[in-house]
């Protein structure tokens, strides 16, 4: 259903689609009677829009000749943004919302000058969001001429030369930025590292300047940023290595478990877990709660966590 206000202001874009439309016409495409047409037309006069009316039976509206409304003008902090909001709504999957996103982003893509259209499409073509934000994890500031440098080079398929800080060092680096992405709190860019001669991932928070190099890319077949960083994050090593079968089909594993729990592969016998942990009774309390049966394979250690939540569980029921 529309919003009154929202009429309001589609009268004021059909009339400068159209130049003149008459009223009939115009009502029956916003679905209103003639005399709440009038109304809005009234709104739209008293709000400064000079509107010409002509009666009768061949009569109709349009705006003042010569009238042109301002350009809408944003900053590059803004067009930023703007994107990324329409993104993030077009990766919520609310099937509603679909139309209005890509509306909106046409809408904005008429009323910006070249330039920003430019990087405004470029994030959108070559940023993936991951909207799921683990407990504790803060992000840091992002880096927004970073974003926006980076997701030009990477809709281009351009090099650009990296300086980059971590570790309280600063380094440079010509690097082929092959997609962004937003993960557990952060930024990130994923490419070809000329300093390592290797796929690396550097966040953006980090990055001190991004400059064009000479050279362009090719980006590796079915290349995704928020995956190589999903997998990456979950091969990182840590205290313990684990492997456990998971008595299911592959599908099913990745339906009931988070990415972030480890790399999954299918076997004669099952999905195979590889899990890099910490602390093995966080991974246990993930396992109790599988909806299928599973079998620990390495470290013995995890066996002992897993009967300290089975034998919790059993308080919990009052068995004895």
């Amino acid at each position: 259903m529309y919003h009154p206000t929202t009429r309001v202001l589609a009268v004021l874009e059909l009339l400068q689609t159209h130049g003149r439309m008459s009223g009939a016409d115009m009502a029956g495409r916003l679905q209103v009677d003639g005399r709440t047409l009038r109304r809005y037309i009234v709104m739209l006069e008293q709000i400064g829009i000079p509107i010409t009316t002509e009666r009768g039976r061949h009569g109709g509206y349009a705006l003042m000749p010569g009238f042109k409304l301002p350009p809408m003008m944003f900053t590059d902090d803004e067009a930023l943004a703007l994107s990324l909001g329409l993104l993030a709504a077009r990766g919520l999957g609310l099937a509603e919302a679909a139309p209005a996103v890509a509306s909106a982003q046409a809408k904005l893509e008429r009323i910006m000058p070249a330039g920003l259209r430019q990087r405004v499409g470029a994030i959108d073509e070559t940023v993936r969001l991951d909207l799921r934000t683990g407990p504790g994890q803060a992000g840091a500031e992002p880096n927004n001429a970073a974003l926006s440098a980076l997701s030009v080079a990477a809709k281009a398929r351009r090099r650009v030369h990296l300086r980059y800080r971590a570790g309280g060092a600063d380094t440079e680096r010509d690097f082929d930025p092959y997609g962004l992405a937003y993960y557990a709190g952060y930024w990130y860019t994923v490419g070809h590292c000329y300093l390592r001669r290797d796929l690396r991932t550097f966040r953006l928070d980090r990055v001190l300047a991004v400059e064009p190099a000479d050279g362009g890319f090719t980006l590796p077949p079915g290349f995704d940023a928020l995956e190589h960083l999903r997998l990456s994050v979950a091969a990182l090593p840590r205290k313990f290595a684990a492997r456990i079968l998971l008595h299911t089909d592959l599908a099913t594993a990745r339906c009931s478990m988070m990415d972030t729990i480890g790399l999954f592969e299918q076997t004669g016998d099952g999905v195979l877990l590889h899990n890099q942990s910490d602390e093995l009774g966080w991974l246990a309390r993930q396992l109790a709660a599988a909806p299928f049966d599973i079998t620990v394979l390495e470290p013995p250690e995890l066996r002992a966590e897993l009967g300290a939540v089975a034998a919790r569980l059993l308080r919990a029921a009052g068995a004895r």
